[in-house]
């Protein structure tokens, strides 16, 4: 096509229509633009699937057209076309219902090139999980040409959108806070940025604007919120976007208990939940559980409560066993416990062994268990098998038969022990661990979460929130032999200083808490140390003396030594989120230029090495490590 005057294309994009609204336009003559994404050359006929950001439509051009013809004759897949013509229905033999706009066609009359493809690494119309990630990474801006990334982006900003309407109704201000700051020691490591203009000094990109948000509180705002790029140097997973991610940034001044910070967020959780996934919820108000019951009940302190399956401890119950495995384990001070498996005798032999290899590769001995199998009448159990009467034990009566390698070790009130606290029913199947209790419950939590996938219990359409509360302030850490912050180290602990002088750091409990959902964790939070002497306390305990302290986070000391309300807040990731409400288990897939398993960007070449200029610039002189010689 031929345009007289760069004013006739511009009433061309003025006047642009989108291939989903073309349905409405019949009989009329319109403009569209878009990508190619597929040709088909049927002789009389040339058809061009042209796709934009709405869909695709079918463009039909007649030879009769020379023009418009000749270059349709030579488009490829991903050309970039605008083209105009007159919107008709198409023949009954020729209507495809499988697209919205399977029922109309563009005559066209002009065609237009605005952009020309090379050869495709990979097909984009037709793109499946099978393509190479790394390859999908590299060519990212073809990635998202794909509808399904297409929708994510969309859904990512009304997410985000629907988070704004809701916080800004709840009287929440919007704070932008520094990117460059000082390095803190908060868990994570940090990434550095070299100062030019002061020589051997560095700032930090925030792994959270922790202190930030704390001071705005100080400052007097009563609430605030921000969705917030934070940076962490972790190594990459499956849900943690390797380097950087984002995250609802929150605060509210004056808050003294965590049900404060609840009563807030819980409402979005739920608005988010219904309104914006369409999913069901699993309990309202969301369930509240202590740390430490969520990891004697679940092994886990991000549990997924769509199933339930709970760690059922027989400690006491076995107190006397005469079978080796477990009284070892109770001699040292361990535990004895067990997961009932509902119909669990569906597992073959080889998906039990398969089991008893994940959990030693957690740390386990063996896998020991219980198959509740139906009585067999006039039919004598073999060595491995043992008849009872389930009423012995509870009440259900019911002649079962107990089939285990180790059931000859158990004594009958060791059996009748397991069945009383376990109330297995016919076809079930009960897994043992034992040990020392904080290894076991992670042990049979793992355990827990793989039987809960195998067996289809974790329903798509629920999302089962729950908040982990009483988290420990403290945890002793095994490499350096020293006691660590187990969590967040601006927390206020339970009973304030008074805990802090009197109690044994590893029984001291934090104002902390978690909100999870489904086995994610989607963020941690806190009511804070607002008092400069208790967070001294603190951190002297964590073994961080005060000089570090007023260098580390002297402004935010400073800062509370002038009127500091009482404050809390949370944080939960926005990439998680959403990965939790598309049912995504891939981080990558919810981000538009995420980083790949090994935190490089393949697409920009990132991380990379930089002139010698410009390290001289910053006064940075390299000392990497020279590769080992084969030999």
């Amino acid at each position: 096509m031929r345009f007289t005057s760069k004013l006739d294309i511009i009433a061309l994009n003025m006047k642009r229509t989108l291939a989903l609204d073309t349905t409405k336009q019949i009989g009329s003559k319109i403009s569209v633009s878009g990508w190619v994404a597929s040709r088909r050359d049927h002789g009389g006929l040339i058809f061009i699937d042209l796709r934009d950001h709405t869909g695709i439509i079918q463009l039909t051009i007649n030879p009769k057209t020379k023009e418009a013809f000749s270059l349709a004759e030579k488009v490829r897949d991903e050309f970039v076309l605008r083209a105009e013509g007159t919107v008709e229905k198409r023949a009954a033999d020729l209507i495809n219902p499988k697209i919205p706009t399977g029922e109309i066609e563009i005559r066209i009359e002009n065609l237009e090139s605005l952009g020309t493809s090379k050869t495709l690494p990979f097909q984009v119309s037709h793109a499946d999980a099978n393509i190479n990630e790394e390859l999908r990474l590299k060519y990212r801006f073809l990635d998202l040409r794909r509808d399904k990334m297409q929708q994510i982006l969309r859904k990512r900003h009304m997410m985000i959108k629907q988070i704004r309407d809701y916080m800004d109704k709840r009287g929440f201000i919007e704070v932008q806070t520094p990117i460059l700051t000082s390095s803190s020691p908060e868990g994570a490591r940090d990434f550095l940025v070299p100062s030019r203009i002061h020589p051997g000094q560095f700032y930090a990109l925030p792994q959270a604007p922790q202190q930030f948000k704390q001071l705005l509180m100080v400052g007097g705002l009563p609430k605030y919120y921000q969705i917030a790029p934070c940076f962490r140097d972790e190594d990459p997973r499956a849900d943690r976007s390797p380097g950087e991610f984002y995250q609802l940034d929150v605060e509210i001044g004056f808050a003294e208990h965590p049900e404060e910070v609840f009563s807030e967020l819980e409402p979005l959780f739920i608005e988010l939940t219904e309104k914006f996934s369409g999913k069901k919820i699993w309990k309202k108000p969301f369930p509240r559980i202590p740390y430490k019951e969520a990891m004697e009940k679940y092994g886990s302190d991000k549990p997924d409560l769509r199933f339930d399956m709970e760690i059922i401890d027989l400690t006491e119950d076995l107190a006397y066993t005469q079978f080796e495995v477990f009284g070892k384990a109770l001699e040292s001070g361990g535990v004895v416990k067990a997961i009932r498996v509902p119909r669990g005798n569906k597992l073959t032999r080889s998906q039990i062994d398969e089991l008893t290899k994940f959990v030693k590769d957690e740390g386990a001995g063996g896998l020991a268990y219980i198959q509740v199998m139906p009585f067999r009448k006039n039919v004598p159990p073999p060595e491995m098998q043992t008849i009872i009467n389930l009423k012995d034990s509870y009440d259900e009566e019911e002649l079962v038969e107990l089939k285990s390698p180790v059931i000859k070790f158990l004594s009958h009130g060791d059996i009748i022990a397991i069945m009383t606290k376990t109330k297995p029913k016919e076809g079930d199947i009960i897994f043992f661990g034992a040990g020392e209790r904080t290894k076991t419950n992670k042990i049979l939590g793992k355990l827990r979460d793989r039987l809960g996938t195998d067996f289809n219990l974790k329903d798509p359409s629920v999302v089962a929130w729950a908040w982990i509360t009483d988290f420990p302030m403290y945890e002793y850490n095994e490499q350096e032999k020293k006691i660590d912050f187990s969590h967040n180290p601006f927390s206020m602990p339970q009973g304030g200083m008074e805990t802090l002088t009197k109690k044994d750091p590893l029984e001291v409990v934090g104002l902390q808490y978690d909100i999870v959902a489904n086995g994610l964790e989607l963020s941690s939070g806190a009511i804070r140390n607002h008092d400069p002497k208790i967070m001294y306390k603190a951190f002297e305990i964590a073994g961080i003396d005060k000089t570090i302290v007023d260098k580390k986070f002297g402004a935010m000391i400073r800062a509370f030594e002038f009127g500091a309300p009482p404050h809390g807040g949370i944080a939960p990731g926005i990439d998680r989120m959403l990965m939790l409400f598309l049912d995504e288990p891939n981080i990558r897939e919810v981000i538009a230029f995420p980083k790949n398993g090994t935190a490089q960007d393949v697409m920009m070449n990132a991380p990379s090495t930089v002139d010698e200029k410009q390290l001289k610039e910053l006064h940075i002189k390299l000392d990497i490590p020279k590769k080992r010689s084969k030999n």
